[in-house]
C-alpha cells in the first residue's frame, strides 16, 4: 500500500454565506445558503462530533469543504481540504473519520475529524493495493458498513469497476485491503450493512445482493432489474430496498427483499410525474425517503408503508428550471440529530457557483387509502382505475384488483372506481394523517346490447373456424371479424350480419393460414353505428414439432389442452400472466404424439394468460383469456 501526506488547504473566501429570508415549501423551510464561488459541487455528507456540533462535508470540484452548521441559520466554514480536480466527489464517515473518493484520482482520502473545529485536520491518501490489479487510485462512489466496519468502493479504476472492500475495523485511519467482488458487472454505487452489500449496477440495469461475510469469497445471493434499467443508488431499510434510476422520467422504487428467492417490487413514485425529471440519490431515515431529484431539488416521501409511498415534503433548490437534465440538486443528507437537512446544488442557474443549502423539515405521515375493485361475482377487475376526486391522485389496480394510494392533506374526500363497461362507484372517505382507510369497490357491468355465451376458434386444415353464440341481441347490425398475427395490429377479414333482436349462432372460416399462432376478435356493431370489441381468441396452425392448442380460448372454468409432439417424451407446461410472470402452476405430461387433457382454470382472475410448453429443445406457447 502507498500512503501520501496531503495538507494543502484552500482559502476560506471561496465560500460565501448568505443569510436568507425563510422560504417554506411543502414541510421544508430554507434556513441559509453557502455559495461556492466559481466551483461546482457534487455530493454531501454530515458528521456530528461527540459534543453535538454538526458539520456539513461538501464535495466540490476543488476538494472537500467542512462547514459548521450547528447554527443552521449562520453556518461557519472551517476549512477546505484540497483534492484532485473532479466533478465527482463522494464522502462517507466512520467513527471520527471521513473517507473521500473522486474520479480525479488520489485513492481514498482519509480525514481525521476528531479535532474539529480545528481548521487543520490530519489527512492522507490511501492507495489500496488489490492483488492482481495494483493500486486503486480513484473511485466513483463509496459506502461504509458501519455495523461490520468495512468500506465499499464502487466504480474504481481496477476490478472492472466492481466493488472493492477495505477493512476499517482494525484501524480506521490505517485501513487494509479486505476483498473484492469478481462477479457481475461494473457497480456505480451501493449500500452495505452487516456484511451484506446491495450494489447498483447502472449499465446492467439491476441491483445485486451479495453476502460478503467471507471477504475473499463473496456470494451473489440475487439480482433484480429496476424500472429505468439504469440503477444508480440503493438504500436499505429493514427488509425493504429502495433504488433510483438515473434516467429521464425515473422513479424511486421499493422492493420487498425478505425472500431473496422472490424479490417483489412494492411501489414506485416520481417527484413530478410527466416532467422527465431525473432521480439521483435516496436516503432513508425513520421510514422517510429523502431523495435528490436534480432540477426538482429534493423530496421527502413517507415510506412507512413501502407498498404505498406518499410524498409529504419537498423543496425546489433549482427554481426557474425543471424537467430533464443533470443540473440542480446532486445530493442531500438528512441524518443530523437536530433534524437539519443539507443539500448540494451543482451550481446556481446561469452561474458556475455551487450552493450548499441548509433546511429544517417537518416530517409528517401521509394519509393512506387502500382496497380492492371487484365485479359482482367477487372476481378482481384488472385495469380498473381508482381516483380521489378533485386531486391528482389516480391509480390503476394491479392484476389481483388491489390499489394503494395516499395524500398528504387529511380531510373528507370522494373516491371513485371505474372501468370501461361497468358502472362507476363512489364512496366518501375520511382520511387522517398516519391512518389507513380500507375502501373496497364492487362494480356492476353495464348491460350489453349483445351478450355472448360462446366465442371459440378451431384450427382445421390450415384454416381457422370461428364459432360464437349470443344469448340476447338488441339492435345488432352484425359482427366484423378481425385478424392479427400479434394480437396488436388488427385488420378486418369478414363480416357476419346480425339477427337484430333475436339470439343466434354464427360461424366464420378464414382463408388459408401459415403455420403459427393466429388471433381473431369480433367487432360487434349496433344499428346506430356504435360498436364494441369482443376480446380475442387464438389458434395454432400446426407444423412439425411441438404445438399447443387450447379449446376454448375464452375460458370460464376449464379448457381442453391439446399437445402435438414430433417425438414421444415428457412435455413440461407452465402458466404465465400477461406480463410473462410465472404463476407457479406447472404440469408434466407424457406425450406419444397427440395428447389432450382438461385444465381446471376456474381459480384464475379475469384476464389474459399464456401457457408455455417445452420438450427437449423445442418450445411452444399459446395465449388465452379467462372470462
Amino acid at each position: 500500500m502507498n500512503m501520501k501526506k496531503l495538507f494543502t488547504r484552500l482559502p476560506f473566501f471561496a465560500c460565501l454565506f448568505t443569510a436568507t429570508t425563510v422560504l417554506a415549501q411543502t414541510n421544508v423551510t430554507h434556513l441559509s445558503t453557502v455559495t461556492f464561488s466559481n466551483q461546482r459541487l457534487s455530493n454531501v455528507w454530515g458528521y456530528t462530533s461527540s459534543s453535538g456540533a454538526e458539520y456539513a462535508l461538501v464535495g466540490g470540484f476543488q476538494g472537500t469543504t467542512i462547514i459548521d452548521i450547528s447554527n443552521p441559520s449562520a453556518p461557519v466554514t472551517i476549512t477546505t481540504i484540497a483534492g484532485p480536480l473532479s466533478d465527482w466527489r463522494e464522502i462517507k464517515t466512520y467513527e471520527n473519520y471521513a473517507y473521500v473518493v473522486s474520479e480525479g484520482g488520489s485513492g481514498v482520502q482519509i480525514i481525521d475529524l476528531s479535532n474539529l473545529p480545528n481548521n487543520n485536520p490530519s489527512t492522507y491518501n490511501y492507495f489500496c493495493n488489490v492483488p492482481g490489479f495494483g493500486d486503486m487510485t480513484k473511485g466513483h462512489a463509496l459506502h461504509v458498513d458501519v455495523t461490520a466496519g468495512f468500506l465499499y468502493v464502487y466504480g474504481s479504476n481496477i476490478n472492472l469497476g466492481r466493488p472493492v472492500v477495505i477493512n476499517l475495523e482494525t484501524d480506521p485511519y490505517n485501513p487494509t485491503y479486505a476483498g473484492r467482488l469478481a462477479a457481475l458487472a461494473y457497480a456505480h454505487d451501493g449500500y452495505a450493512d452487516d456484511n451484506f452489500m446491495y450494489a447498483g449496477h447502472i449499465y446492467a440495469g439491476q441491483f445485486s445482493i451479495v453476502d460478503f461475510t467471507n471477504k475473499s469469497s463473496p456470494v451473489v445471493i440475487a439480482t433484480q432489474p429496476t424500472p429505468g434499467a439504469f440503477t444508480h443508488n440503493t438504500w436499505l431499510s429493514g427488509s425493504t430496498l429502495f433504488t433510483t434510476d438515473e434516467v429521464t422520467g425515473s422513479f424511486l422504487t421499493s422492493y420487498d427483499i425478505s425472500n431473496t428467492n422472490n424479490i417483489r417490487e412494492l411501489d414506485r413514485i416520481q417527484s413530478n410525474p410527466g416532467s422527465g425529471v431525473i432521480a439521483h440519490n435516496t436516503y432513508i431515515r425513520n421510514n422517510y425517503a429523502v431523495t435528490s431529484w436534480y432540477k426538482d431539488g429534493f423530496t421527502i416521501v413517507d415510506v412507512d408503508r413501502p407498498a404505498n409511498m406518499v410524498q409529504v415534503g419537498n423543496y425546489d433548490t433549482y427554481p426557474n428550471d425543471s424537467g430533464n437534465g443533470f443540473e440542480g440538486c446532486w445530493g442531500v443528507y438528512p441524518y443530523f440529530p437536530s433534524g437539519t437537512i443539507i443539500a448540494s446544488n451543482i451550481r446556481k442557474l446561469n452561474t458556475n457557483n455551487g450552493e450548499l443549502m441548509i433546511f429544517s423539515a417537518n416530517y409528517v405521515r401521509g394519509c393512506y387509502l387502500e382496497g380492492t375493485v371487484r365485479n359482482t361475482a367477487g372476481n378482481p377487475l384488472t385495469n380498473a382505475k381508482v381516483e380521489i376526486l378533485n386531486t391528482s391522485s389516480l391509480e390503476t389496480v394491479n392484476n389481483i384488483g388491489e390499489y394503494k394510494m395516499g395524500l398528504l392533506t387529511p380531510g373528507t374526500y370522494t373516491t371513485r372506481a371505474s372501468k370501461q363497461g361497468y358502472f362507476p362507484q363512489d364512496f366518501v372517505v375520511d382520511l387522517g394523517t398516519g391512518q389507513l382507510v380500507i375502501q373496497d369497490f364492487t362494480l356492476a357491468q353495464i348491460p350489453l346490447p349483445v351478450e355472448l355465451t360462446k366465442f371459440e376458434v378451431q384450427a382445421e386444415d390450415y384454416t381457422a373456424l370461428l364459432r360464437w353464440e349470443t344469448a340476447t341481441e338488441v339492435n345488432n347490425a352484425g359482427f366484423e371479424v378481425q385478424y392479427a398475427s400479434d394480437a396488436l395490429s388488427w385488420e378486418p377479414i369478414g363480416y357476419e350480419k346480425g339477427n337484430g333482436e333475436i339470439a343466434g349462432k354464427y360461424s366464420f372460416r378464414s382463408k388459408t393460414l401459415k403455420p403459427g399462432v393466429h388471433y381473431f376478435r369480433l367487432k360487434q356493431i349496433d344499428l346506430d353505428g356504435k360498436f364494441k370489441f369482443i376480446d380475442w381468441v387464438s389458434c395454432v396452425i400446426e407444423r412439425s414439432g411441438l404445438q399447443l392448442a387450447l379449446q376454448p380460448n375464452l375460458v370460464q372454468d376449464q379448457s381442453t389442452l391439446k399437445i402435438h409432439a414430433a417425438q414421444s417424451g415428457d412435455v413440461h407446461v407452465e402458466l404465465f400472466s400477461a406480463n410473462m410472470q410465472s404463476l407457479g402452476q406447472q404440469w408434466t405430461f407424457s406425450v406419444e404424439k397427440d395428447f389432450e387433457t382438461q385444465l381446471q382454470l376456474q381459480h384464475l382472475p379475469t384476464g389474459k394468460y399464456f401457457l408455455m410448453a417445452q420438450s427437449g429443445q423445442e418450445r411452444a406457447a399459446i395465449a388465452f383469456i379467462k372470462s
